[in-house]
Order: C-alpha cells, then structure tokens, then sequence
C-alpha cells in the first residue's frame, strides 16, 4: 500500500474524534528550526483577522484490539485497514507543514499490541518531530488510556496538548458497548496529565528554563446517544471532569450509525439539536458560573429542543428575575436569557456614565423579544407584565428560520 493510500484510509477514520481543537500554546521552534505555535489556537478554527487554520488529523494506524461497539475500526470491523511508520507520519507532517497546508498535527491511533506499545509509538513520532526536525509548531497527541504514567508524562513533553477520550459517560455504557475500557483508566490517564501540569507549573515558578508540560492542556471526547444515557447524566461527568481535572474542554459527538453496525446500536443518530444543546449548556458552565446540577431537572433530564438550556433555567426559575440591569452584579446579569459575556461587560461600562434603557440595549442589538419580560431598566417596561402569565413560553418560543449562506455566524448561534 502507497503513502497516499495511507493518507486516505488514515485522515478518514481520524473525523470521527471531534476533541482536536486548541489554544493556548506558546511555542517557538529552535534556531534553524520549522513552524510556531500561536494564541489563536489551530485546527479547523477562524482566527480574529479571518485566517482558517488547521491540522493534519490522522490516525496512526486504524488497526485496534478493542472491540468498542460504537467505533467504526474496532477489532470486529471489516473496513480497510492501514498503519504509518513512525518516519511516515514525521515526514508527511513535514511535507504538508512546508507546503503551508497545515499549521500543526493531530496525531491518534487505534490500539496496537498494548496502550504501552500504541503510546511509544505516538511518543516517537513527536520526540522526532521535536527533537531532529526542530519542529516548533502545534502537536496534539491522543493520550492512550491503560498506558503508565511515565509515557504520558513523556508524551506530555513534546506534546501541546493531550486527549484521553472518556467516549462514554458512565461505567454501565462502557461496560455494555467498550467492555475493554473502564472510567478509572480513562480518569487514570486524566489525573497523571493533570498532575503533569501542576507540577510543571511549580517547576517553571523555581526556573524559567524548566521544560512546559502540555501548555495548552488536556481536553476530551463524549459520544452522543450511542445509549440511552440522559442529557442530565452527560452534563454531570462533564461538571464532574471540569472540577477534578481542569480540562480546557469537553467535545460532544453525536453518534453517527455505520453499515454492518452492532445490534446494541440505534439505528438513527440523535438530532444534532441535542448536540447543540449540550454545547450550550457546557458553555454556560464554563463562562457564566452555572452549576451542571442547575441546567437540567430528575423530571426534565434532557434539553429542549426547543429553549436553549439558559432559557430553560428562567423559565424553571422566575422567582429570580427580574434583574435590575442599571444594579444586578456581573453574576446575575449572565443569567439573563439573551445577555452574553461581552454585552454584560459592556453594559457595566455604559452604566457608569448614565442609566440604561431599553433603547440603549437596542444599539448593542440583544435580541430584544427573548430579554425584555426578565429585565428591568431605567425607563418602563411593558414586558415585565408577562412574566408571571402561564404562556409565557409559547410567546417568547424562536420560530424556525432558514439561515443564508451569508448570513453571520453570530446568526447561527446568537448569545445565550
């Protein structure tokens, strides 16, 4: 089989692990050295002045000796299979990097003869990279799960970033579709990158000189409706990981079905709404100090598809608004429905020189029909009378639209 062969068959089976993005990382290569990292991070991203960026994303071989149910190269699989050498996988990153193709690589693999073996092997192609080829620029290495603590904390030297994929949020789901894999690995291999990182950190406080240990951190992957497994319990591994491990973020993939699948798999993959949602609420736990425990109920376990989970929470919890936003602190204003990080600090700039109204949240363009019935402002506000009436869900519910091709980003999304 011929390097382009390889290729083909590699990058294929790498799309199916979404937790490759990053930042963070502040790398420049040696004298006579190849490629910089950057802040604005690598793969498949926009940086501020409009410039798309990415990896080179394969795996390093697609053979594994698992048999993890909801994975198209599991050992049971019939598809293709093909494996680079470790000088292969050097020099093919070498020659997108120079072409200017890629600003960085993504390298993962199925697991061969032992997560020891698979480790080494990912290890050599960064230790090369590093060390021969002087390579400056972004790597991200899968930290294989079951391996020692050594080789991570190897791995963690010439890697940016590490991934431990947890794939499934509980034991029961791992044990019915990844019986070869348990959670206290997948966190064992999480807690040793964790510990890699403080003790870095502590070392470079006594020397500047000392080595960086994965500077733009650790990050991992959960699939999404592979069982049946609620948005509630989802979102509490994740608040559970964010809290014991200090991950930099967790990746949600739906899971999507495959020819000649097995049994214990649906047949349809979950709407990608759901997927969205869980986005959303991992974003408010990040960035507008909500509690996992908060965004989800034991009646209502899973997101609507309908309200966004921030919008959810209001209507769960009107006894909290209104909010004052000429008084409200920073933390209650970020719970407004429609009220985003950047419009609550601009806000409370504008409000140091005189009081808002409802016209001067028009100027920085908050949707209006989504904010006003939670709001109180320096002028009077109709809306307000909404609040306590039992329909107020069904007034203030998104209608479905058809975004265009040009329409903004911001569009899409808009602010929780």
């Amino acid at each position: 089989m011929d390097l382009q062969q390889k290729l083909r068959i590699l990058s294929d089976a790498a799309k199916y692990d979404v937790s490759c993005a990053s930042s963070g990382s502040k790398r420049v290569a040696p004298a006579g050295g190849l490629g910089a990292t950057t802040n604005c991070g690598v793969c498949h991203s926009y940086t501020p002045d409009g410039r798309c960026i990415s990896l080179l994303k394969i795996l390093l071989t697609n053979v594994c000796i698992y048999d993890c149910a909801y994975c198209v190269n599991r050992v049971s699989s019939d598809v293709p299979r093909a494996r680079f050498t470790v000088e292969e996988a050097v020099n093919l990153t070498l020659d997108f990097y120079r072409r200017n193709y890629i600003d960085g690589l993504f390298l993962s693999s199925g697991i061969i003869r032992s997560a020891d073996y698979t480790m080494e092997q990912l290890i050599a192609v960064a230790r090369s990279l590093r060390e021969t080829h002087k390579f400056g620029a972004y790597i991200h290495l899968k930290a294989i799960a079951g391996c020692s603590s050594d080789l991570l904390r190897q791995a963690g030297l010439w890697a940016d970033r590490l991934s431990a994929n947890i794939e499934l949020p509980t034991q029961a789901d791992l044990t019915l579709l990844a019986p070869e894999k348990t959670l206290v690995q997948i966190e064992g291999a999480m807690s040793s990158i964790h510990l890699g990182r403080i003790e870095s950190k502590a070392e470079r406080k006594r020397s500047r000189s000392a080595p960086r240990y994965a500077p733009a951190g650790q990050s991992t992957q959960l699939v999404v409706g592979a069982t049946p497994t609620t948005d509630r319990q989802i979102i509490q591994t994740t608040s559970r990981l964010y809290e014991s491990y200090e991950l930099k973020r967790v990746y949600y993939s739906a899971f999507s079905p495959f020819p000649r699948a097995d049994l214990r798999l649906p047949l349809q993959a979950p709407p990608l709404v759901r997927e969205h949602r869980l986005y959303q609420a991992d974003w408010l736990m990040r960035f507008y100090g909500f509690l996992g425990e908060e965004l989800t109920t034991a009646d209502e376990p899973n997101f609507d598809a309908d309200f966004d989970p921030k919008m959810k929470w209001a209507l769960r919890n009107r006894h909290y608004f209104p909010i004052d936003v000429n008084r409200a602190p920073r933390e209650s204003l970020l719970r407004v429905p429609g009220l985003g990080c950047r419009t609550v600090d601009r806000l409370l700039g504008v409000r140091r020189y005189h009081r808002i109204t409802l016209a001067d949240l028009e100027r920085l363009r908050v949707p209006m029909k989504r904010m006003r019935p939670w709001i109180i402002t320096a002028d009077p506000n109709d809306a307000l009378r909404t609040l306590d009436r039992l329909d107020l869900a069904p007034l203030i519910k998104p209608t479905a639209t058809q975004l265009s091709l040009f329409d903004p980003a911001s569009a899409l999304t808009g602010e929780l």
